[in-house]
């Protein structure tokens, strides 16, 4: 794979982000509160919790993306609590605004971050949490992936 292609690669998926970080934005500003708030089914989460959700994503992500900038390799990518932490932060009981604010700035703190992550770093090698060992850029695709697929649901 060339270095053009390589590059190529990441200002695709970092115009994806910037593309969902739109429709997201756009999205969650024309749908009531009530509709965000809703929850079909006790045990899943509402449009808010999702935003919930993508926002402890981000959060992780940040400081993965961040930590690799300086660290020593293989990076080792810790998983989280996903459901605890919703439930820990109250996204359901939040302020919608608030969220969706906190959202957009780590998003785009994140494009900006990919932006300026070095080709020698995009390569370098990391170890997900089921022990495979990956490069730096299949992280930031994996986010911008997990993004996509947590918006189609709260978008439809």
């Amino acid at each position: 794979m060339s270095i053009f292609t390589i590059f190529s690669i990441m200002e695709v998926i970092i115009n994806r982000l910037e593309k969902l970080i739109d429709t997201g934005h756009s999205y969650i500003q024309r749908t009531s509160v009530l509709e965000l708030k809703y929850k079909p089914n006790p045990k899943k989460w509402s449009k808010q919790e999702i935003l919930g959700h993508l926002i402890d994503s981000a959060i992780n992500n940040l400081q993965r993306f961040t930590e690799i900038q300086f660290t020593d390799f293989p990076y080792t990518v810790r998983s989280y609590q996903q459901n605890e932490l919703v439930v820990a932060n109250k996204y359901q009981d939040s302020e919608t605004e608030e969220l969706l604010m906190f959202w957009l700035a780590l998003n785009h703190r994140i494009a900006y971050i990919m932006q300026h992550t070095t080709q020698e770093t995009l390569n370098e090698t990391i170890i997900v949490p089921n022990g495979t060992m990956k490069d730096v850029r299949y992280l930031m695709i994996d986010y911008v992936d997990h993004l996509e697929h947590h918006l189609l649901q709260i978008t439809v």
